[in-house]
């Protein structure tokens, strides 16, 4: 294997996120040979005091963000300190997340009938999930969170398009942000699925000592009832995504006390729960709960 198709593991390097692919690439009607970037998208194995949990499809990058992401919002640990050690270890079919959790934490009892069962791809939240209790969990209510302006929005979204490196090198993974009240981004994380992004942020904002009530989140993705099930377990009040919300994702928004916005577009955007958080710049406007 040559050099350009190496990953940064392989290669004994961090994790970009993504790697070099050589293409024949067709412009303009000349087609030229060259190396094109591309996304990595590798098994990551989870495992909780030696017992296999799930196997996620995701980039190889921000690592140990993920396993406390994951492992908050998956309810396997309840709070940080839970997670008392990570152990990446790189092996020839992927890679694996050994995790060392209290034992008092729910990771620390996994019994045969609760693991799960299939991997859980890029594009999936409940893949390999067994039973329906699993697959849709009751979202846990929010705290009062914080208002933002409209204007605050707008900025957040205008920042992010330049905050995604690995996007703006493959055009082919999703990113979740954190951004404070003035629209702010402080925290960007990346990766092919759009759930592993938002458990990195979440992970990400826990090792910077985020408090999330005092800013919001954005998504660049649809928002799917998984993705407002994991905002809900970290205590984000305000969930923005650039497309689509589910009607699931909807009715456990409005249950958690989360402002739900879709859409979010520079210039225009749709709050589908709880208005209330979101401000115009006309203190004269005022919205009516839908």
């Amino acid at each position: 294997m040559g050099n350009s198709e190496k990953t940064g593991l392989e290669a004994g390097l961090p994790s970009t996120g993504f790697v070099s692919r050589p293409v024949d690439r067709w412009r303009g009607g000349k087609a030229t040979y060259e190396d094109d970037c591309v996304a990595e998208e590798m098994p990551i194995a989870m495992l909780y005091n030696g017992v296999s949990f799930a196997v996620m499809m995701a980039t190889p990058h921000n690592l140990e963000d993920f396993a406390l992401g994951f492992s908050l919002s998956e309810g396997l640990i309840a709070s940080p300190a839970q997670l008392q050690k990570v152990e990446v270890q790189t092996l020839l079919e992927g890679i694996q997340l050994s995790m060392t959790v209290a034992a008092e934490a729910h990771g620390a009892h996994l019994a045969n009938q609760h693991e799960r069962l299939l991997p859980g791809r890029s594009g999936c939240g409940i893949c390999g999930t067994r039973d329906l209790e699993q697959a849709i969990r009751q979202s846990s209510p929010v705290g009062a969170g914080c208002t933002i302006t409209r204007r605050a929005l707008e900025n957040a979204l205008s920042q992010l398009h330049c905050q995604q490196p690995m996007n703006a090198a493959t055009g082919a993974v999703h990113a979740a942000a954190w951004a404070d009240r003035e629209g702010n981004i402080l925290l960007v994380r990346e990766d092919v699925g759009r759930h592993n992004a938002l458990d990195k942020l979440i992970g990400a904002m826990h090792q910077g000592s985020i408090d999330p009530q005092t800013g919001m989140a954005l998504v660049t993705s649809r928002a799917s009832y998984e993705m407002v099930t994991k905002a809900s377990s970290a205590g984000i009040a305000l969930l923005a995504a650039i497309s689509a919300p589910t009607a699931l994702a909807i009715e456990l928004a409005r249950s958690a006390g989360i402002t739900l916005v879709g859409f979010a577009r520079p210039g225009s955007h749709n709050v589908y729960t709880h208005p209330h958080r979101l401000l115009s710049d006309q203190p004269s406007e005022r919205l009516q709960e839908p």
